[in-house]
């Protein structure tokens, strides 16, 4: 089907102003963080009305480049860019002599694995793709304004557009208004994010918007509320609130939206605890004390967010640990020995499992981020002490058996540690709570480290193998090996003995 008729966008869903060229280029920035493969903005407009403008702002800031050269492909008809998230092609059909010679260009086929612009695309007749975002731009008040009219006949761009114009207003909340937004990256969940930097000022984007499709079905939810998993942002706001109360290094809220889960944080750095993919020692050390001071101090149970009203931390309940454990039996016992867990097997996973929780019932409880291993620890060289290590993605803490972090960390999956340095970090960790505690039980930990760990791995073996196979992320299989030898070292333990008998012999 085609996009709309020009005579549509007489009716648009968004009128802009906007005063000047910055202003064009700040839309054309609004509208790069939405942008995804498979889409298609068509730009139209008198000549000079600002749309060769929009599309060069838009392609510098998809490429991280202000000085990337552009050149206008009114010769060639199309250009097509190589971005680091995927491919844009840029048209000008003003000398496009026939609709059908659009043909020719390969519009669908860029349009498989790439987004495009498209100017002058009346010239393509009714060969537009169904679902165009329509934007045409007009003389404004003066010469250095412009008014942009928005149309499209996909339902889904309003919601698109308005969310990205929320996060604009957010940013100007936090004196920001004028920030260059770039993508920074994103997550196995919905959320996403961006750093926005202005005159020498820096925040973070936040963007978490409420989960589609599968992700968002009754089922998906229901699960996520067994092992809690953070619907909202308000988890991340209280946990993060009470964090930087205590001195830990989580980032402050500069502005937020709940509601419509988007929030400007400080940013925190791109420090890493990682040298080309290997942990620098001496930095995975410091997150370990951060670790053992925060496993030394109480935790409440309830926090006050800044609107006044309180967030439950939940407790990281059996059901929810074996839920996640399951995870296991549903995807990566099948992948592994090529046919499905017998009702046996389950059920003595069950029994095994339920052994371990009881072996390790008196463990020391306290907060439990969840994700405390590479990709969610910022290293801040500039800093001292505790603050030296920036905490990120903690919004699933619970409370819970405080290993689980220990073990997060120190069979990271994400990175391979090897064994010497894993027991070398334990080894710092144990030495500073007993420090501040000489009644620190450390053959109690032990068994909770072990048991914790090895049910952290369990948990993150089937969800590879759901990223792989269901959600079409075949790139999480490379993390396999690691998390297998990982799941073999803690299964020595005298605790998991028959465990380790159960897993030798469900799997390949």
């Amino acid at each position: 089907m085609s996009g709309p008729a020009l005579r549509d966008i007489s009716d648009p869903f968004l009128v802009l102003d906007l005063k000047d060229e910055a202003a064009t280029g700040r839309l054309a920035e609004d509208l790069a963080a939405i942008l995804a493969p498979g889409d298609l903005i068509a730009l139209t407009g008198d000549l000079g009305a600002g749309k060769s403008t929009f599309a060069r702002a838009l392609l510098r800031t998809l490429a991280d480049d202000e000085d990337l050269e552009v050149p206008s492909p009114t010769f060639t008809l199309v250009q097509t860019y190589d971005f680091d998230r995927f491919a844009v092609s840029h048209f000008d059909l003003y000398r496009l002599e026939e609709p059908e010679e659009l043909e020719e260009l390969g519009l669908d086929e860029l349009l498989e694995t790439g987004a495009a612009l498209v100017e002058w695309p009346e010239q393509g007749g009714d060969l537009l793709p169904y679902g165009a975002l329509w934007l045409r731009f007009e003389a404004g008040e003066d010469d250095d304004s412009r008014r942009v009219l928005f149309a499209s006949d996909n339902a889904g761009w309003p919601e698109l557009l308005d969310r990205t114009l929320k996060i604009r207003h957010l940013l100007t909340q936090s004196g920001l208004g004028a920030g260059h937004r770039r993508h920074l990256t994103g997550d196995a969940s919905t959320r996403s994010y961006e750093r926005v930097s202005s005159e020498g000022r820096s925040a973070v984007v936040m963007n978490w918007p409420a989960p589609k499709g599968e992700a968002g079905s009754e089922a998906a939810l229901a699960y996520n509320r067994l092992v809690h998993r953070a619907p909202g942002a308000r988890a991340f706001v209280a946990v993060g609130e009470e964090l930087r109360r205590r001195g830990f290094a989580a980032p402050a809220v500069f502005a937020s939206d709940l509601e419509a889960g988007l929030l400007v944080l400080e940013d925190l750095g791109s420090g890493s605890v990682l040298s080309n993919g290997t942990p620098i020692a001496e930095r995975y050390e410091q997150a370990v004390l951060v670790l053992a001071e925060m496993h030394g101090a109480h935790w409440p149970d309830t926090v006050r967010l800044p609107d006044g009203s309180d967030y439950n931390v939940p407790v990281y309940s059996r059901e929810a640990l074996q839920t996640e454990a399951d995870l296991y039996l549903d995807w990566y016992v099948k992948y592994s020995t090529g046919k499905a867990a017998t009702v046996t097997a389950r059920e003595d996973f069950h029994r095994l499992w339920q052994s371990a929780f009881d072996a390790i019932a008196a463990a020391e409880n306290g907060w439990v981020l969840r994700d405390y291993h590479s990709p969610n620890l910022i290293w801040r060289e500039e800093q001292e002490g505790t603050s030296r290590v920036g905490l990120i993605d903690y919004q699933d803490t619970v409370i819970g058996p405080v290993a689980y972090d220990v073990a997060s960390l120190l069979l990271d999956a994400r990175v391979d540690i090897p064994e010497a340095l894993e027991k070398d970090l334990y080894q710092a960790y144990v030495l500073a709570r007993q420090t501040t505690d000489p009644d620190f039980d450390e053959a109690g930990f032990s068994a909770a480290y072990a048991v914790m760990g090895a049910q952290r791995i369990t948990k993150i073996l089937g969800i590879f193998i759901r990223l792989a196979e269901r959600d079409g992320k075949p790139a999480y299989l490379d993390h396999l090996p690691r998390m297998q030898s990982y799941l073999d070292r803690v299964l020595v333990h005298p605790v998991l003995s028959d465990l380790k008998l159960w897993y030798d012999g469900n799997r390949g």
